[in-house]
């Protein structure tokens, strides 16, 4: 009776997750269009990609640059949102719930598009700039300012982060600051000296989430800028889905050797969080930071 509950879980499982992990390894070693047999060739594909295809050089590039600037902003802008609506006012619910709209929201794709009619050369965001005399800017159009346009519209999305953030604070114990105060410690010695630390756990899920929705990201650069200018913006997840479908192609073993570089990227960056955690996440019953 068990197995029969959890039946439709291990059906997904299997045949939306499993099958097609495996299945896109064993593409990945195959010159394969969908529409013929799949012909082995070895490293053939991934050989290609680190020694021909300039276009995944350009792409693992554009899309480190991304979670470089987007995490780090993500995570420091949640943190502050976060410390300001940890209070106890009347009415602060609605405010953390408007906050928390833009993590529903931002990844679709008519915020996306939304997104660049604001910031096109007309849009309104060189509109409002105008009237302070700046500008305009041309924010999709430049190799200095694209890359920054869509990394905000990720950190716009900070919803999920803060709410995680804002829990950790309200579990951090009052009597920490109590004693603090009574030794004269000022509220950034504070911050730096209980807060944060009490919240290292959170600090580094948060970091590990955000880093791979960061190097996985796809509809930013694609609806918002196209990749460019001059491929400033194409990222990797871009490449992918290039490789895939790009000029009905449909290099699918191509694709799926691009997918698992992807993959290893993403498993590297989270082994090295890890690794890195044992000399900055505090844990309460560890008993030391």
């Amino acid at each position: 009776m068990g197995l029969i509950y959890i039946s439709p879980w291990i059906l997904g499982f299997l045949l939306l997750q499993l099958y097609p992990f495996v299945a896109s390894f064993c593409y990945s070693f195959t010159n394969y269009n969908m529409f013929s047999k799949p012909q082995f060739v070895g490293l053939a594909n991934y050989i290609r990609l680190f020694t021909v295809d300039s276009d995944f050089w350009n792409s693992l590039t554009a899309t480190l640059k991304y979670a470089a600037m987007t995490v780090p902003a993500k995570l420091v802008f949640a943190l502050i949102v976060a410390m300001i609506l940890n209070v106890n006012l009347k009415g602060v619910n609605f405010f953390r719930t408007v906050y928390y709209l833009p993590s529903i929201l931002g990844g679709s794709v008519a915020i996306s598009a939304l997104w660049k009619l604001m910031f096109m050369k007309e849009g309104m965001i060189n509109t409002v700039l105008s009237m302070i005399h700046v500008g305009p800017i041309d924010w999709l159009g430049s190799t200095a300012w694209a890359m920054p346009t869509i990394s905000l519209l990720q950190v716009w999305q900070f919803g999920s982060s803060m709410v995680l953030f804002l829990a950790a604070l309200k579990q951090v114990p009052q009597e920490l600051y109590e004693a603090a105060s009574v030794d004269g410690s000022t509220p950034v010695k504070n911050f730096f000296t209980i807060t944060l630390p009490m919240i290292t756990p959170i600090v580094f899920f948060n970091m590990i989430m955000q880093t791979i929705n960061a190097l996985q990201n796809f509809t930013s650069g694609f609806v918002v800028t196209g990749g460019g200018p001059l491929k400033s913006t194409y990222l990797l997840g871009m490449k992918l889905y290039d490789d895939a479908f790009g000029n009905g192609s449909f290099k699918m073993g191509y694709a799926s050797a691009t997918s698992w570089i992807m993959f290893l990227l993403i498993f590297i960056f989270t082994l090295l969080i890890f690794k890195s955690s044992d000399a900055w996440v505090y844990y309460e019953d560890e008993g030391e930071f």
